[in-house]
């Protein structure tokens, strides 16, 4: 299970890559548009195969978890990871203007924290779904109660993340005063 997580998470990065690479290195718009639309696929490859095992009689572990939860977190942060890197592949392959990162100081980078927070519950809640469903598939307690414990994991994750966008708003990064130019 592990080995196909792990295929999925370099399948995702290699089909992001090589539409990236047909959108701009090659100039072939559309046929990068069309591996792009594929990303999901990774993902329903793995959950799947996470459902067959388990069907097939599995019993399941930590492995079973960790594909929802890498369905879950893919679903909620794969279109910011394919903005982000199209606009660095825009950049560097076809003189696109140079991305700009995320606010570092004040009220905007508290906001950016807080959007980031709801990807991450919507990532959480999917991954608490997604497991749910695979437990109810199975129908067997005995055999899926191993994914009971990635209920509080998830919440957890949410929570840490919850501490640090409110950490943002309650103590605001400022940003560096200039310093006077000292010369002799």
């Amino acid at each position: 299970m592990v080995s196909l997580i792990v295929a999925g998470e370099v399948g995702f990065w290699v089909v992001l890559a090589a539409g990236l690479g047909l959108r701009y290195g090659l100039r072939l718009r559309r046929a990068g548009a069309a591996l792009l639309v594929l990303l999901p696929v990774v993902d329903l490859v793995i959950l799947a195969a996470t459902v067959a095992d388990l069907r097939g009689g599995a019993v399941a572990d930590w492995t079973h978890g960790l594909a929802a939860s890498y369905v879950g977190f893919s679903v909620a942060y794969g279109h910011y990871l394919v903005r982000w890197a199209d606009g660095h592949a825009a950049h560097r392959l076809a003189d696109g203007p140079k991305p700009t990162g995320p606010p570092k100081y004040g009220a905007a980078r508290a906001a950016h924290e807080w959007r980031m927070f709801a990807r991450t519950l919507v990532a959480s809640a999917l991954t608490v779904a997604l497991i749910a469903a695979v437990q109810w598939l199975v129908g067997d307690g005995a055999r899926t109660a191993g994914l009971d414990s990635w209920y509080p994991r998830m919440a957890l994750v949410a929570g840490i993340n919850l501490a640090v966008a409110a950490s943002y708003t309650a103590f605001p990064k400022r940003e560096p005063q200039a310093t006077p130019d000292r010369r002799p």
